[in-house]
């Protein structure tokens, strides 16, 4: 068994290491420090488990371990933390254990075995919902991962059976459902148009294009984005409120 170590302690990666060195059939392939670290290992040294602390920087283990379930492939998790309190959410982020720290070397055996019977694919079979939004985006290009801030982004539009997400440098195409990004993202995007989300904070104006179509410019892409009628009279409102 493959396995990836991440803890943004060195000190942690090396008892995990350590502990690991004693059990049959696993081999330690590389070890990160944050999630985003995690993320870009994995695509990198195709693990077949990760095992993941949760209080990291940057991004934390629980964010990480969502992004992982929906690759296609993706390793089975299994989270290391000194805090009791995430169990649920770990459980609901697919994780298929969770050790408490110091991790003994019995229940490290324990949950390896329980990893053991089922299958890199079986393990992103698993059903679980995120509990909060997400801090970033993942986006797969040219077979390389890479991620986008929610912060950065300042509009999702459908394209077809893809959106698009625009940030200031421009569009990628993600595999998502503008709905359901709605529905993660409500606090910081807002419906204009059954095909668009703009971020809340991008919003500049309601202004008639040359159609004669309302639309709102989306500050910081120098893109116009038609607003139905449906929407009109919240995304006034949401102006009238910022002036």
């Amino acid at each position: 068994m493959k396995i990836l170590i991440v803890d943004d302690e060195a000190l942690a990666r090396d008892r995990l290491r350590r502990l690991l060195a004693e059990l049959p059939e696993t081999e330690v392939v590389g070890e990160a420090a944050t999630g985003r670290e995690a993320l870009e290992q994995v695509q990198a040294l195709e693990p077949d488990l990760v095992l993941l602390d949760i209080r990291m920087p940057e991004m934390d283990g629980l964010e990480a371990a969502r992004h992982l379930a929906a690759l296609p492939a993706p390793p089975a998790v299994i989270f290391t933390t000194a805090y009791g309190e995430h169990a649920l959410e770990a459980f609901e982020a697919c994780a298929l254990g969770y050790l408490l720290k110091p991790v003994r070397a019995d229940r490290l055996a324990t949950a390896l075995a329980n990893a053991r019977r089922l299958t890199r694919a079986q393990a992103g079979q698993l059903e679980g919902e995120a509990p909060r939004s997400r801090t970033h985006i993942l986006v797969r290009e040219r077979g390389n991962l890479r991620l986008i801030p929610v912060a950065d982004i300042r509009y999702f539009r459908a394209d077809h059976k893809y959106v698009a997400v625009g940030t200031s440098a421009g569009e990628t195409l993600i595999e998502a459902s503008l709905k359901s990004l709605e529905e993660e993202f409500r606090e910081r995007f807002v419906r204009v148009h059954r095909n668009a989300l703009v971020a809340r904070g991008c919003l500049q104006a309601l202004e008639k294009n040359a159609e004669g179509q309302l639309c709102v410019p989306v500050a910081g892409t120098g893109v116009r984005l038609e607003v139905s009628r449906r929407h009109a009279g919240e995304i006034r409102q949401l102006l009238r409120e910022r002036s």
